[in-house]
């Protein structure tokens, strides 16, 4: 069957991943038949962090400026990338969630702050040219109700990307590692994000391929937060095994864990290096986000007063 690539597609691989714009012909072409996505594609390539409440309390900083600083100094180790993060604004807690904001919510399992942490946050990021994916923790919550929660309260922010679930998260309370996804959940759930926004999409979050839906792929970023890893290659090659998995889609990645210090702590520019061998080995990625837990050790954020409105 002769497949027809449209030239934002080509432009796409040559740019959307920074290494990738070294690529030979030979290459792009040969990625092209191999990877190649059987929808139009206007997500742009991403570089940032995660941000968690868990992973960020030795940090104590709360101002805007501080967040946006971060996203940006990744981003600008990438050619042509946005500045973002994988924004975790539910945590597990119990059977269920905590949100980190108000909100009128009428279940046993959702439980909410009685002040907006992400609000000021997410106005610099719009003015910043931020695209953020707004993560839940679900536990045995419904994640239905949890879309209609996050994006009834957040969707008029231009940096919003879509919406993210981490599947490790979802129903675990009997298991530990997450209840996989069907493809009828992640296609009622994107049918959901997109009443919002057309243009929304949902992430999926595992190191398990078989936490992923089985077959349907239409505007879903695989991510992939997989560590205790032993070294580089190892990580490029079970990322690339990810990568090649969901050939018919795109997917992300989440790194920079403590217990793969051991050999990233070797590096001159992880964050980098990282995220150079994931574009050139893994044309299909759109994301790539350093964990929180070990921000400032490789990013090196400005740091401003907390209480420095500017």
């Amino acid at each position: 069957m002769k497949l027809i690539y449209s030239s934002l597609f080509i432009v796409f691989l040559l740019t959307g991943c920074g290494h990738n714009k070294q690529l030979s012909i030979t290459q792009v072409s040969d990625a092209l038949v191999t990877n190649a996505v059987p929808y139009k594609t206007e997500i742009p390539f991403t570089a940032g962090f995660r941000y968690s409440v868990y992973g960020t309390r030795h940090l104590n900083v709360t101002n805007p400026s501080y967040w946006t600083n971060v996203g940006q100094e990744m981003s600008s180790k990438f050619d042509e990338s946005v500045p973002s993060s994988v924004w975790i604004l539910g945590t597990l807690s119990g059977d269920g969630i905590y949100l980190n904001f108000p909100a009128k919510v009428n279940h046993e399992l959702i439980k909410t702050a009685e002040t907006d942490f992400n609000e000021a946050i997410f106005n610099e990021m719009d003015k910043q040219g931020f695209k953020i994916w707004l993560q839940v923790e679900p536990g045995n919550a419904p994640v239905d109700e949890l879309i209609k929660i996050v994006l009834d309260k957040y969707h008029g922010h231009s940096c919003i990307l879509g919406f993210g679930v981490d599947v490790e998260w979802f129903q675990s309370v009997d298991r530990p590692d997450g209840k996989a996804i069907s493809d009828k959940q992640a296609k009622e759930w994107l049918e959901l994000v997109r009443s919002y926004n057309p243009e929304y999409r949902l992430f999926l979050k595992h190191w398990l391929e078989e936490k992923m839906p089985p077959n349907y792929r239409h505007g879903l970023v695989f991510i992939n937060d997989g560590q205790s890893l032993e070294s580089l290659e190892d990580m490029v090659a079970d990322f690339k095994e990810w990568g090649s998995y969901f050939s018919d889609g795109q997917v992300g990645f989440q790194f920079g864990y403590n217990s793969d210090k051991k050999w990233w702590g070797q590096f001159d520019d992880p964050a980098k290096l990282i995220g150079d061998e994931l574009c050139q080995n893994i044309p299909n990625s759109i994301g790539l986000y350093w964990v929180d837990f070990t921000l400032e050790t490789v990013l090196q954020p400005k740091r401003v007063d907390a209480n420095d409105s500017k």
